[in-house]
């Protein structure tokens, strides 16, 4: 330890605050919290026999500065707003706060939206969640807006403004249409207000208010506006059917349970309102094998409460964790109603956070089952496939090519890469044959292979000089191994295009169609892998996805040009027109929809023209 080190250490304070510590390039690595400066920080440089990553993060302190605060609450905020912030590499970090999915209900706005977002801002809108998944959110979302006309659009409307065209849900009954003036905002604002009463979990009081509005609207003879209205309450039984009864108690819970197996900690949330389970969320945190279940829970509840949109009542938690009053009390000043942060040991609410955790282990398991299953088909796939080729590489990068024509015509080829046995579809790259004439697959492959490998050593060239890396080209990463759609005939031109341009020490099969058999060069009896085989499996989707993506390329193009001969046989339309038209329009099918005089408005177009056009198309 420095002298410098030594001198801070003797000199810590005895009081609340955060520490943070840095390794020898400045480099934040580690930020805690302590009640006591003085005792905390010295702990970890006293004592011995640190393990896992704690004892990492301890050897790599090269520094550490601290911040007083006036309380242990003050502290905790301190952390975890510092955590936000530097996301240092030894804490336990989950996904970033900025990045959970919320609701937000545009209360700001005088006809507000629901919409989803990811930022919460000090503002008059009103915001529910953190949600863990954008799915959760989107599902609620939907159910919403079956259950209440909420607008959707982005326009900016006020009471009394001159009408505006609606969109297409006024007319199948899914907006109110404020933007035509025929709704008040006072009868808006009330429809919003349920919509955040249901977001609260609060489901039967606006059943209640339903069912008051509907016997009043029978009443007054609006039979119509009672349907409506049975009909929401009827889907609104059918959710609260649905929402199992978990607490006698009545109070807003939250109860998380976490499992840990290996490197791997499932979390489970039940977020129960009101006595019902409203809904439930669960995921996977990766490399927590070095970190203790309490120190897991502990660093949840900061990050997850730290910005939540809302706190319940109650936290049921499976393990006492240190910060836990300190916890409570931050989160009582943030709710402005005192929180508690229980661990139950009998009852009701223990088995709730034993179900919670059994939920938890059972999520584990499979995502590690369904983890286990895509190794397997995947990288797993080409481990086993380097084995049974006989390669001296992993083949991390493969690529496949593949040519689609029909009887010569419009002849094209793709190429399709798999990184690790996965698609990587922002590197597949297509082709339209230029040199050979007529249904030549052959000479369609050398073709494509030959350009293929061309643009790479160019484009390697170029990236050297400018002292850039190959990723940065779109053909400059070479594969380790080559997959050819085809038997000896397309595997040859291949390696004939190769060897022309010197990159033919790169590994190169064919995959023929017909029994799967897996062509070498040079080897005369091709190699057959067991029909149920991951390594074949592999090289079977890697085969049909270049099959799949020649093939729709080609059936784009063949659709194009039969389009543009449509519009190409009509007197009077050219090349320009057919142009001009197909940019107005988008297709023959909006031409044809057009009037007459739209027609005309073309640039290049007359009305004599338009209504041949309009004659011609029907």
């Amino acid at each position: 330890m420095s002298t410098n080190m030594d001198t801070k250490l003797k000199n810590l304070p005895d009081q609340p605050g955060v520490y943070i510590m840095k390794d020898n390039k400045g480099r934040i690595i580690y930020i805690g919290k302590a009640v006591s400066l003085k005792n905390r920080v010295r702990q970890y440089f006293r004592s011995t026999g640190h393990t896992g990553k704690v004892g990492a993060m301890v050897a790599n302190v090269a520094d550490f500065e601290y911040i007083l605060t006036d309380s242990e609450v003050e502290a905790l905020i301190l952390e975890s707003n510092l955590i936000k912030k530097h996301r240092p590499k030894y804490n336990i970090l989950f996904k970033d706060d900025k990045h959970y999915p919320f609701i937000k209900v545009t209360t700001g706005e005088e006809f507000p939206r629901i919409l989803m977002t990811r930022r919460i801002k000090k503002d008059n809108n009103r915001y529910f969640g953190p949600y863990t998944s954008a799915k959760a959110v989107r599902e609620t979302i939907e159910v919403i807006k079956r259950l209440f006309p909420v607008r959707t659009c982005n326009r900016k409307i006020k009471e009394g403004q001159k009408p505006d065209r609606p969109c297409l849900n006024y007319y199948i009954g899914q907006c109110w249409g404020p933007c035509l003036g025929n709704i008040k905002k006072q009868d808006y604002q009330r429809m919003i207000e349920e919509v955040c009463r249901f977001l609260e979990g609060k489901q039967e009081d606006v059943l209640k208010d339903l069912q008051k509005q509907m016997q009043e609207a029978a009443d007054n003879l609006q039979f119509e506006k009672a349907a409506s209205l049975r009909d929401k309450i009827q889907a609104i039984e059918k959710i609260l059917e649905n929402q199992k009864i978990m607490s006698t108690s009545m109070v807003d819970q939250d109860i998380l349970a976490f499992y840990q197996e290996e490197d791997k900690t499932s979390v489970q949330i039940f977020f129960v309102r009101s006595g019902k389970l409203i809904s439930a969320e669960r995921y996977i945190l990766d490399d927590t094998a070095d970190e203790d279940c309490k120190e897991i829970i502990n660093s949840y509840l900061k990050q997850f409460y730290g910005n939540s949109a809302f706190i319940p009542k109650e936290i049921l938690i499976q393990e006492n964790v240190d910060d836990r009053e300190a916890i409570e009390q931050w989160l009582s000043e943030r709710k402005g109603n005192r929180v508690y942060i229980r661990v139950p040991r009998r009852g009701e609410k223990f088995k709730l956070v034993q179900m919670a955790l059994k939920n938890a282990k059972e999520y584990l398991q499979t995502y590690n089952s369904k983890a286990e299953r895509e190794f397997a088909r995947t990288r797993g796939a080409a481990m086993e496939l380097q084995q049974a080729l006989n390669l001296a590489v992993f083949p991390s990068r493969m690529e496949a090519f593949d040519i689609s024509n029909i009887q010569g015509a419009q002849s094209v080829a793709s190429m399709v890469v798999f990184e690790n046995g996965k698609p990587a579809k922002k590197e597949y790259r297509r082709f339209r044959i230029k040199t050979v004439e007529g249904q030549d697959d052959f000479a369609s492959m050398a073709e494509i292979i030959e350009r293929r490998f061309r643009k790479g050593l160019e484009e390697r060239k170029r990236l050297n000089e400018e002292g850039k890396d190959y990723s940065q080209g779109k053909f400059a990463k070479f594969p380790d191994l080559i997959i050819i759609d085809g038997g000896k005939g397309q595997l040859g031109a291949a390696l004939s295009s190769m060897r022309k341009l010197g990159v033919d020490n790169i590994p190169v099969f064919g995959l023929a169609e017909k029994n799967d058999e897996i062509y070498s060069r040079g080897e005369k009896e091709p190699i057959r892998l067991p029909s149920n085989s991951n390594a074949l499996h592999l090289l079977q989707r890697i085969r049909d996805e270049a099959h799949r993506f020649a093939l729709t390329y080609h059936r784009s193009l063949r659709t194009k040009n039969s389009l543009h001969s449509v519009l190409l046989d009509i007197p009077g339309i050219g090349p320009k027109r057919m142009k001009q038209l197909l940019k107005v329009f988008g297709s023959v099918s909006g031409i044809r929809k057009a009037s007459v005089e739209q027609l005309a408005k073309v640039e290049g177009m007359n009305k004599k023209v338009a209504e041949e056009l309009k004659q011609y198309l029907g």
